[in-house]
């Protein structure tokens, strides 16, 4: 099997970001994004994931972090999409239950080459610290969008914003490790009856 590493870029006048994804690596995590709490959540991403995931991001971040957090979805979901390669061999779909206390999240991903994104995580506050949460929408669009994948997030319950939060990067990251698994039974084939995805 062809290792699944890959460094991705993107450039533009709001942001300059830069990923490196390994698909089979431990969980190895180094973030340089200026955006604390965001850092803390892709952390929970590259830990139950299992991803090796190296990030450096610059952006305008003088106006705010919007720009800054939906590129960063749209260049970890081009980074995952090309080190997922033709996805052959791959469970294709993945799921997660991840409680914290109080709070409990459900992730489905499907890697199906078909972008869209179900986001219900009623917050029950607009601010963690200084992070705005209508901005994790905007990272999972950019992400989908990218990553050519279906994704359903759903916060079961939760009171505790940070606890609501971290579960949901959670289980997206044990939804993604099970999805990118290569299934032996499979032989190389794409998981799909139409041939393709």
């Amino acid at each position: 099997m062809p290792d699944r590493i890959t460094c991705t870029e993107r450039n533009t006048l709001e942001t300059c970001i830069k990923i490196r994804v390994n698909l089979d690596g431990s969980g190895n995590f180094e973030c340089q994004t200026g955006i604390p709490f965001l850092d803390h959540m892709l952390n929970q991403v590259a830990c139950h994931g299992l991803i090796d995931l190296h990030i450096v991001a610059e952006g305008d971040r003088h106006i705010d972090d919007h720009h800054t957090v939906e590129d960063l979805g749209i260049t970890l979901g081009q980074a995952i999409n090309r080190a997922a390669g033709d996805k052959r061999g791959i469970m294709r779909y993945g799921h997660a239950y991840v409680p914290l206390d109080e709070s409990l999240s459900r992730v489905v991903i499907d890697f199906s080459g078909r972008p869209g994104l179900v986001h219900k995580v009623s917050y029950t506050r607009a601010r963690i610290g200084n992070f705005d949460v209508d901005l994790f929408d905007e990272f999972f669009r950019g992400f989908v969008n990218h990553a050519q994948v279906t994704l359903h997030i759903d916060n079961l319950r939760g009171l505790n914003t940070h606890h609501q939060a971290e579960t949901v990067f959670k289980a997206f990251g044990r939804a993604l490790r099970m999805a990118l698994t290569i299934d032996p039974s499979m032989a190389g084939e794409l998981p799909s009856t139409k041939g393709s995805l």
